[in-house]
């Protein structure tokens, strides 16, 4: 063999070394890009499951707090009206007619009257002098106070033992305490 074919061969042999080497590197980034791609695409579908699952998340989380919010200003709105209600109730006892505040008045003492209590009236009770000469104040001994106190109307009873508060205002507020979720839900049915 002549060194030209000799070279020719190593030159030969190098090339075809040479092309397995290059085919071989394509192949293994061939696949190690499709590996690569595959462990995006993965990655990139977990993240979109993960997106899609706190999105979800944050809705229903923010439905949840719409609701309650709602829910409050329906409530805040329920107690308006019942106020309201109140408000107009207390209207109409300050407003009440002679005969009738006479009665409740007779009514509120002979109840919660003691023996030597002190009955103050509202600045704004009208027939404080026609309950000052009912029966009660006699048979229990009730002293009438010329002082008038800012009451939302009705009496005040200053006893001994306890100060009993006989204001109209007074009387609802322990009506609103008993019966506002009745009435809440007779107005609101």
């Amino acid at each position: 063999m002549s060194t030209n074919a000799i070279v020719e061969k190593i030159l030969a042999d190098a090339q075809a070394e040479a092309t397995a080497i290059i085919e071989d590197a394509e192949r293994k980034a061939s696949e190690t890009l499709a590996d690569a791609n595959a462990t995006a695409q993965t990655q990139r579908k977990a993240t979109e499951d993960e997106v899609a699952k706190k999105t979800q998340s944050i809705f229903r989380k923010k439905e949840a707090d719409a609701r309650l919010e709602s829910a409050k200003i329906h409530l805040l709105e329920k107690r308006k009206a019942v106020d309201s209600v109140y408000a107009l109730a207390l209207g109409e006892l300050i407003a009440l007619s002679k005969e009738d505040a006479l009665t409740l008045s007779k009514t509120l003492l002979e109840k919660y009257a003691e023996e030597g209590d002190e009955l103050f009236f509202a600045e704004n009770f009208k027939y404080a002098d026609e309950v000052s000469v009912l029966p009660v104040i006699k048979t229990r001994n009730i002293t009438v106070s010329s002082q008038r106190l800012p009451l939302d109307g009705g009496m005040k009873l200053v006893g001994k033992v306890a100060d009993k508060d006989l204001s109209y205002g007074a009387l609802l507020a322990t009506d609103k305490d008993l019966y506002q979720a009745k009435l809440a839900k007779e107005l609101f049915n």
